[in-house]
């Protein structure tokens, strides 16, 4: 299935996708797409349902995040080796572990805000993994059982933010809109190898990004095992899971950052597109 929450912000709904692309409106049978949602019994049961059944949903509305009232937004840095070598990083011994503040989650096509005094914003085109049921101590080979679905994640960075600003990572991560999510939440059943899904993201028609999660220094279930070892994952957590090489910062001669107007578009094989246009804080 791929799942969608639609409408303005702060008051989405929760659709579904059917074969033919039409958005379905799922609000007679699930309240939201969030973690009270995403359990395999629930999940099983809107899998039941013939989407022609489900009210039709006119015009072009709107898509939010693909899951409501995220937990927690774990990020893994460094996690492709193709990337790690065009930022001059050594592999790490485990995964590098940092968070992106709630608020910098938005809709898969909503605007991304520079913050004010931005010079150094930068595109990540990554995997996300959304939790379906709670784990802790999670195994290596039981962790993609814990697994709502996956979706496309913009990790947007202010690299100056993010290593001259004395502190972690997380202050050039966690910016307003830094968070693109979606544009849809597909499940784990329509994805039959998660390390092997070919990525992408353009800048203003321009490549940057190509890569596959096959490069993936730690696999998706090798990341919940860790992070099952060190807090607990609660239904509608998101994992963002590290991005392939041709980041603006690993631009050679010099690096190439984004400017009010630009517009990426990024894909995952099988999760859809996103496309957001790059705007200023006054």
């Amino acid at each position: 299935m791929k799942l969608v929450r639609y409408g303005d912000k702060g008051a989405e709904k929760p659709g579904m996708i059917d074969a033919d692309g039409q958005l379905r409106d799922l609000s007679g049978h699930v309240a939201d797409i969030d973690g009270a949602h995403l359990g395999d019994a629930v999940l099983h049961s809107l899998a039941g349902i013939d989407p022609t059944h489900l009210p039709a949903v006119g015009g072009n509305p709107r898509l939010g995040a693909c899951v409501g009232s995220i937990g927690k937004f774990l990020c893994i840095g460094l996690n492709y080796s193709d990337h790690a070598a065009e930022t001059g990083a050594d592999i790490p011994e485990h995964p590098i572990l940092f968070f992106k503040a709630n608020s910098a989650i938005v809709g898969a096509y909503d605007d991304v805000i520079m913050p004010r005094g931005s010079t150094h914003t930068d595109w990540e085109v990554e995997l996300g993994v959304v939790i379906g049921k709670e784990c802790k101590y999670v195994s290596e080979a039981d962790a993609l059982d814990y697994v709502a679905g996956y979706c496309v994640v913009n990790d947007v960075s202010e690299r100056h933010f993010q290593t001259q600003l004395t502190g972690q990572w997380t202050k050039g991560k966690s910016c307003d809109t830094f968070g693109p999510t979606g544009p849809w939440l597909v499940t784990r059943d329509e994805v039959p190898d998660v390390q092997n899904l070919a990525m992408s993201l353009d800048v203003n028609g321009t490549r940057m990004q190509t890569g596959n999660t096959n490069t993936m220094i730690f696999t998706v279930a090798q990341i919940i095992e860790h992070l099952s070892g060190l807090m607990t994952l609660h239904p509608g957590d998101v994992i963002t899971t590290g991005t392939p090489p041709g980041v603006g910062m690993g631009m050679k001669p010099e690096p190439v950052y984004l400017k009010r107007g630009d517009v990426m578009e990024l894909t995952i094989e099988g999760l859809g597109t996103q496309r957001q246009t790059v705007g200023e804080d006054a």
